[in-house]
């Protein structure tokens, strides 16, 4: 029989398996003694086990029968939940995910070795000490490199190689009678740093800086020198036998890329919920101030309900298709008006329903929940507060909240690397935090909520918070900032110094974060899906990044409103209502013009100003047209010449040549005459 024919369903249905397990894991080391959980492991381990020996992957059958083994053990009293057995568990699932890459990728999961792994279950079912330490998760390995790469290094490496630079792996080999290898190492380090950033070593930074190895260490080095300048680097210092030089390409690491993506994306809604409230971890995987509650998964529902599983291209051009039969519609209606034709009126309207039932149809099938990228991260970071030695209270919140699937795809790796910088920088140890006066266990948060035409994700932390006087010095030191004018910077303006490449204040080097590559990557992905990224934070309190990004493609209900001889769109969803002001209503306080809107005052936003736009101010005017706008907690009134009514418009881009994006303005829109209607973005225009 040809498997080739099931192979697709086998990889997405080995994905919801994985996740499931991943998070049944969690929950499971929150609540050791709920067999109901193993249980539920157990079964999609089996159902795992039984789908890959169907298709012919033996080792991937072989390991989820050695796990069924240790599973069926503790979900019969004869295994206690250690910590010994739960790391070896959470393992087994990165080997899994490994193999199944290598699936994707190769189409066999030879290429994953397991037999260490195997050896270690089968000792932990025996009551003997693993052979294995920690729990971070790994990926394949570089076949160059002994460096492990995470989801988001591959992509600094990848975007580091497209802006023309190299990144080199270095092994470097001390002397054997090298005394001070910790010194020595430093000054390799050092000499590195001034050739370009490290960006990762094998042992950790923190390893090598306790002499915890024995005489060699690598490191990964992103700089525009030559392969030849950067092995003659190494050998400068002094008691350095060997340096073993490789350049990577970003090629080879699609397979980690695979394994990432195998694990993280495309999961269905249903096996998200277990960990979308709340993961608490420390170092020593007990349980601390935080739950995460009775697991909702069941491996028998993962392929419950008839589903088809359509190409994301063949979405957009559905979309793109129905965009274009908005504006015809538009436009017929429009026509309709003028020669006031009963029948054609009649034929209008109806069209008018089923697109709009259309409509909602295609957004919905666009949209996905955030849950979907949101859900890799209790597992990440449970493995990396173990790592750092470090008790978090980790939140989510508005799971599901929806974004445009193409948005969905590209928002993961910035995610990765703010969660790992506000876990590594922004909360202090255990220790720190109770000489401070603050509960040892941190708190992290992940919100995301709509407001307006936009979705907003926050990462929220009550560490140590940002120093506003040493961004200033470090801004000074590389001449971003202007000594005699630094004062006048508001703290926004300061913090955004952090999104410069290169930027850090680190000072101490960290595998996990601090070296200065990052958030300047961070900061031209969202830009790049037309998003935005703002940081606010209080020193000793937290630090809060914003994330605001757009829906880049999408349909939308708005006010069309007339500014001078020009037409504007508000989307409806940020509009509260609409009011004409007399003069008198309209006061002054503190040089800003203000209006009172039922006991509040509210900024009132001249958009001839803002758009520069020509306007004649009429004969008789008395007052004011103003639309008034919400963004959160805060009001604007919007003043505008007249309201030209409701109508169903197109959000489209500005294009390549406008794609910086230009402030006030989300978009545009082509009207039922065929003119162009610039779309408001209400976000940016209330402060």
């Amino acid at each position: 029989m040809d498997m080739n024919q099931y192979m697709e369903m086998f990889i997405e249905e080995s994905k919801e398996h994985l996740q499931a397990i991943n998070e049944n894991l969690l929950a499971l080391e929150q609540s050791p003694t709920d067999l109901e959980i193993v249980n539920l492991i157990f079964r999609s381990a089996h159902t795992l086990k039984g789908m890959a020996a169907t298709m012919g992957f033996e080792k991937m059958a072989h390991l989820t029968h050695e796990m069924e083994n240790g599973l069926d053990l503790m979900r019969n009293d004869k295994l206690a939940v250690t910590e010994q057995v739960m790391d070896v568990l959470f393992r087994c699932v990165d080997i899994l995910e490994s193999q199944l890459a290598s699936i994707i990728e190769t189409g066999t999961d030879a290429s994953v070795e397991i037999e260490d792994i195997v050896k270690n279950v089968v000792s932990v079912i025996e009551g003997k000490p693993s052979a294995f330490s920690g729990s971070v998760a790994q990926s394949k390995k570089n076949s160059e490199s002994s460096v492990i790469f995470n989801q988001y290094e591959q992509t600094v490496i990848k975007e580091s190689v497209t802006s023309g630079k190299s990144v080199y792996s270095i092994r470097i080999v001390l002397d054997k009678g090298c005394v001070l290898r910790a010194a020595r190492s430093y000054m390799v380090f050092n000499a590195y740093e001034d050739l370009g950033e490290i960006i990762k070593s094998s042992p950790s930074a923190e390893d090598i800086e306790e002499e915890k190895f024995e005489n060699e260490f690598e490191i990964v080095l992103i700089t525009e020198a030559d392969l030849e300048t950067v092995r003659k680097t190494g050998l400068q210092v002094s008691e350095v036998a060997v340096v073993d030089v490789h350049k990577i390409d970003p090629a080879r690491l699609e397979g980690q890329q695979a394994a990432a993506e195998a694990a993280a994306a495309s999961i269905a809604a249903e096996s998200a919920k277990v960990s979308a409230s709340a993961v608490s971890t420390s170092p020593q995987g007990k349980e601390s101030n935080g739950t995460t509650g009775k697991p909702q998964t069941d491996a028998k529902k993962l392929a419950a309900g008839k589903s088809v599983r359509v190409d994301i291209e063949r979405l957009d051009v559905l979309m793109n298709l129905f965009s274009e039969l908005v504006i015809d519609k538009t436009r017929l209606e429009q026509i309709s008006r003028e020669i006031s034709n009963p029948e054609l009126a009649e034929t209008v309207e109806h069209m008018s329903r089923v697109s709009t039932d259309l409509q909602s149809l295609v957004m919905t099938i666009r949209m996905v929940p955030v849950e979907t990228v949101f859900n890799r991260f209790p597992r990440m970071i449970r493995d990396l507060a173990k790592e750092l030695n470090k008790k978090v209270d980790f939140e989510i919140l508005g799971a599901e909240t929806e974004l445009d699937r193409t948005v969905i795809d590209e928002i993961g790796d910035p995610l990765v690397h703010m969660l790992r910088n506000a876990l590594d920088h922004g909360l202090e140890t255990p220790e720190e935090r109770i000489k401070a006066g603050k509960n040892e266990v941190g708190k992290l948060q992940l919100i995301a909520y709509h407001s307006g035409n936009h979705v907003f994700i926050e990462i929220s932390e009550d560490g140590r918070g940002i120093d506003r006087s040493k961004i200033l010095q470090k801004a000074i030191d590389r001449g971003l900032a202007d000594p005699g004018r630094v004062e006048s910077l508001t703290n926004e303006q300061v913090f955004d110094f952090m999104f410069k490449s290169g930027f850090s204040t680190a000072e101490k080097i960290s595998d996990v974060s601090g070296r200065g590559v990052g958030l300047d990557v961070v900061k031209s992905k969202i830009e790049s899906l037309g998003g935005r990224v703002v940081v606010n934070s209080v020193l000793g309190e937290g630090t809060k990044f914003i994330i605001q990004l757009p829906l880049t493609l999408s349909i939308i209900q708005a006010m069309l409103v007339h500014i001078g001889e020009e037409k504007y769109a508000i989307p409806l969803t940020s509009i509260i209502e609409t009011a004409h002001l007399k003069r008198s209503d309209i006061k002054s306080v503190h040089s800003q013009t203000v209006m009172d809107f039922r006991g509040k005052v509210v900024p009132l936003v001249y958009l001839e100003e803002v758009f520069s736009i020509p306007r004649e101010e009429p004969e008789n005017h008395d007052g004011e047209n103003v639309v008034i706008v919400r963004k959160g907690e805060k009001l604007a009134a919007l003043v505008v010449d007249s309201f030209i009514g409701q109508q169903e418009v197109v959000l489209k881009s500005l294009g390549k040549y406008l794609s910086g994006g230009i402030f006030g303005i989300s978009g545009s829109t082509i009207l039922g005459d065929g003119q162009v209607a610039l779309i408001l973005d209400c976000n940016a225009l209330i402060c």
